[in-house]
């Protein structure tokens, strides 16, 4: 596994993720949930960023987070501006961290364990970006439809 190139990755998405959030015609459809939706765009994005910071920025990046899941969940009306702004801060803390992560760790145990099995830190990373991307789909369907 490249870093550099996974930073890329990341990156690239990320920055899709701000392209959603600009996309929205109103900043207050970024909350909206309708039936048969289980969360907003807006809680969504909350909840990729407490992921990434958590465990690419604390875990990896030693950079001190405390995660904070009933406001990943549980908070509404964040303005988008305050969400663009909180993207380009977790830009920074995964390209730092994954940047920054000596690439012989990558075959290392990972700290957690998730569905009863343990992986390795490449692993693990990839775990990450594939649970990032599912989000972003998620608020990509969402504006679509509720938008």
């Amino acid at each position: 596994m490249n870093l550099k190139e996974l930073n890329q990755l990341f990156q690239r998405d990320l920055e899709k993720l701000g392209n959603e959030l600009k996309s929205y015609s109103k900043e207050e459809n970024l909350w909206i949930l309708e039936k048969g939706i289980a969360n907003s765009a807006g809680n969504l994005t909350l909840h990729i960023f407490g992921n990434l910071r958590h465990f690419i920025g604390l875990d990896f990046g030693g950079i001190a987070y405390l995660r904070n899941r009933e406001r990943e969940f549980g908070v509404k009306g964040e303005t988008r501006e305050s969400l663009l702004e909180e993207l380009e801060e977790v830009k920074k803390i995964v390209s730092n961290s994954i940047l920054g992560l000596n690439p012989s760790r990558l075959g290392d145990k990972s700290l957690h364990d998730f569905f009863g099995h343990g992986m390795s830190i490449g692993f693990f990373l990839i775990h990450l970006y594939g649970h990032f991307n599912y989000h972003l789909g998620q608020i990509n369907y969402h504006r679509r439809l509720l938008d």
